[in-house]
Formats: C-alpha cells, sequence, structure tokens
C-alpha cells in the first residue's frame, strides 16, 4: 500500500509540473508576446515569435493536465483528516480544467489566423489585429473565470493541510490566504477600473503564490509525515 511519503512526492512532482509550464506559459510567454494598449506591435510580436507563442499553448495544455492529476495523491494523503473538504478540493479542480482547456482554444485561433493554410490571405491589416485582439481578450476572460476555481480550491486544501499536522501548519494557512487572493483579485479586475495596473493587484497574489511554491517544494523533497503524531 502506498506510503504518506509515496503520495507527497508524486503530489510534489505533479506540482512543480503545473507551478513551471504555468509560469511559463501565463507570465513568461505573455511578456515575450504581447505589447499592452498595442494591436499592431503585439500582432507583430506573435508573428515574429509564433514558435514561442505555440511553446505557451503547449506548456498550457501541460499545466492544465498535471493539474487535473494533482488532487487525486493529494485526496490519498489527507482525505483521512475530512473526507468532505478533500471530496471539495478534487471537485473545485474538476471543474476549473475544462473551463481552463477551453481558454487555450482562443489561442490557437489566433495560431490558425497566422499560420499557413489560416486565414492570413482572408485578412488583413486592421482585420487581423481586430480578430488578434479579440481572441487574446476572451482568452484573458476564460482565465479569469478559471481563477475563482483555482482559488477555491486553495480553501479546502489549506485546512487539510492545517488539520493534518503531516505537513507545516504555516503552509496551510498560506494556502488559505491564496484562496482568497485569487478571489479579491478576479472581482477587483471587474469591478474595479484601473486595478489590473496598480501595485496592488501585483501584491495580492503573492501569499497564495508564495503557499504554493512552498508546499510544491515541501512535498517533493521533504514529503510528509507518515503519521499526524510525530508532529508532536
Amino acid at each position: 500500500m502506498p506510503s504518506n511519503m509515496t503520495h507527497a512526492r508524486m503530489a510534489g512532482l505533479l506540482y512543480l509540473v503545473v507551478v513551471l509550464t504555468g509560469f511559463f506559459s501565463l507570465a513568461y510567454v505573455p511578456s515575450q508576446t504581447l505589447v499592452p494598449g498595442d494591436a499592431a506591435g503585439t500582432l507583430n510580436r506573435i508573428a515574429s515569435s509564433e514558435s514561442l507563442f505555440r511553446l505557451g499553448i503547449a506548456a498550457g495544455f501541460l499545466c492544465y493536465l498535471a493539474f487535473l492529476l494533482l488532487p487525486f495523491p493529494l485526496y490519498r494523503l489527507l482525505s483521512p483528516v475530512h473526507n468532505g473538504a478533500a471530496l471539495l478540493m478534487v471537485a473545485f479542480v474538476l471543474v476549473s480544467t475544462p473551463i481552463s482547456f477551453l481558454t487555450l482554444t482562443h489561442k490557437l485561433n489566433i495560431v490558425s489566423f497566422l499560420g499557413e493554410g489560416g486565414r492570413l490571405g482572408t485578412l488583413r491589416g486592421e482585420q487581423l489585429q481586430t480578430q488578434v485582439m479579440l481572441s487574446l481578450e476572451a482568452y484573458r476572460n476564460g482565465v479569469l473565470l478559471a481563477k475563482i476555481f483555482w482559488g477555491l480550491w486553495l480553501l479546502p486544501f489549506g485546512y487539510l493541510v492545517y488539520k493534518s499536522r503531516l505537513l507545516p501548519r504555516v503552509l496551510g494557512l498560506l494556502l488559505m490566504a491564496g484562496c482568497f487572493g485569487y478571489l479579491i483579485d478576479v472581482f477587483a479586475r471587474v469591478l474595479a477600473h484601473g486595478y489590473a495596473g496598480s501595485r496592488l493587484a501585483a501584491f495580492i497574489p503573492m501569499p497564495g503564490s508564495l503557499g504554493e511554491i512552498s508546499i510544491c517544494l515541501w512535498l517533493l523533497i521533504v514529503g510528509a509525515r507518515e503519521s499526524a503524531r510525530a508532529a508532536g
């Protein structure tokens, strides 16, 4: 029968894939291909970095596939603490995954606009720029919706980590804080004009990012205790 350490290491490995591919697809590639407020500049950058843009899409698929698998070793590890919370953790991930995958179709649309045999021959100039920017906006809106569930799953996950005593309790607190950080970020982007470009927008996600990276490394390198009694 697999031990807690086995489940922890498997979860840590999957989490590492999520973190690395998520950073690449959600942060690095956009930083290299998007020019804020400049449709022509964005189109030119994507066209000149098409291989990078395609790699970002592939990394997104890998990220969401790993994220789909991630809660199952975590469930095996943490369900003895509270089965209801563990099921809720899995459910939030399962809801988020199809939304996340569907958002990538908007980036695939951009590839079809630019690629050979695509629509480049029928779309020129401002038409092509408009289609690309509309696809990017639809992609961002899909990510914003998925973020709700990327946040919600952290609440039962953090609670289970905190109560289990199999892992450091501070990681559970950071994960629960991350849940509210995600939710605040989503609703602030919808309700507060100018929030996206503010310093607060960069600060709000930090506790969650710190918690997720920390627990990823802890699970992968340290693992989990075999029993709560060992936690003292």
